[in-house]
């Protein structure tokens, strides 16, 4: 048996320019965090020599691997030729709100099967070779960040060429300004998971305009100014960069926001909160909000409704926990 632990992610500036519509002709950048919230895959020998059965939300027993209806699995399965295996899947954060669960599935499928033949691959080919199979296979309307931060794991800047190459760049800031930064950031659970396809297909689809070419461009400095001012030790610039940020997203495409997403970001400025974000690519899931200390509790009893979930940064990436 082969057990692997995937982390999700949390991206706070720069989303958007990691798709190949705006990366092929500008440099593109995220900077982002995984964090201690997991996709765990396990596979083992099936019973059934000639069978294939994976467990996700539902569970498929099939006789050809054609016939999974689970496209990652299928994909994946088939690239390894493999039968006779089962393959099962939990996850701490159900797929849809905003922390990169597809793309986390895809990078710790793609390192258990590696492991369970016997191969090794680094964290670089496990991304590459996830964005592939979720982009150029697939043919999923994503961007490469999500597999990059599920693979490498950390507080990065990734950057994306217009020669198609990534490049991960971990923060130079100490552990202790992590954890003051961490202390600073509350998210809240808006609820309505959501398939982020048809509002990135629309953002695809307007990134070759002029005025949203310049709100991603926009948003590229915005990652570079965050990095600055981390590096700098200046952490509370992050609430009005993340402000900043969140005001250019709304304009990439329509979904992105409604008007409980809204009521809700309004409440949090009006009672500390410096600045926030929603994670993913809108329409609901988890709010991020930067908020000093002094004001965590007004900003709490004013979102009371919501549910507060807590979040550590880690810095792992995809790992293989058990191996027998």
């Amino acid at each position: 048996m082969i057990i692997t632990k995937t982390p999700f992610r949390l991206s706070f500036v720069g989303g958007g320019s990691d798709l190949e519509a705006f990366y092929s002709q500008h440099p593109g950048a995220v900077l982002s965090t995984s964090i201690n919230q997991y996709m765990y895959i396990s596979s083992h020998k099936y019973f059934e020599e000639n069978q294939v059965r994976v467990k996700y939300s539902q569970t498929e027993t099939v006789n050809s691997l054609s016939e999974l209806k689970h496209p990652i699995l299928r994909v994946v399965l088939e690239k390894f030729h493999l039968n006779g295996i089962e393959v099962s899947s939990i996850a701490d954060i159900p797929g849809g709100t905003g922390m990169g669960s597809s793309s986390s599935f895809t990078v710790g499928l793609l390192q258990n099967l590696y492991a369970y033949t016997g191969k090794k691959i680094s964290k670089q080919e496990l991304a590459e070779e996830a964005c592939n199979i979720e982009i150029n296979v697939l043919k999923e309307p994503i961007g490469k960040q999500d597999q990059y931060a599920a693979a490498f794991g950390g507080l990065n800047v990734i950057r994306f060429e217009t020669d198609g190459s990534t490049k991960v760049e971990p923060l130079d800031i100490s552990s202790a300004l992590i954890e003051e930064l961490e202390s600073h950031l509350l998210m809240f659970y808006l609820g309505n998971q959501r398939k982020a396809s048809d509002i990135l297909t629309e953002q695809q689809k307007n990134t070759s305009s002029a005025d949203k070419t310049k709100i991603l461009l926009d948003m590229v400095s915005l990652v570079n100014d965050l990095q600055k001012s981390l590096e700098d030790g200046h952490i509370n610039d992050m609430g009005k960069i993340l402000h900043e940020n969140w005001i250019l997203k709304q304009q990439l495409a329509s979904g992105i926001t409604n008007p409980d997403i809204d009521e809700c970001y309004s409440t949090a400025l009006k009672n500390g909160a410096l600045g926030g974000k929603l994670l993913g690519a809108g329409g609901g899931g988890f709010m991020l909000f930067y908020c000093e200390k002094q004001h965590q509790q007004k900003l709490m009893k004013s979102l009371i409704k919501l549910r507060k979930f807590d979040f550590s940064f880690e810095t792992g990436g995809s790992s293989i926990i058990y191996s027998e």
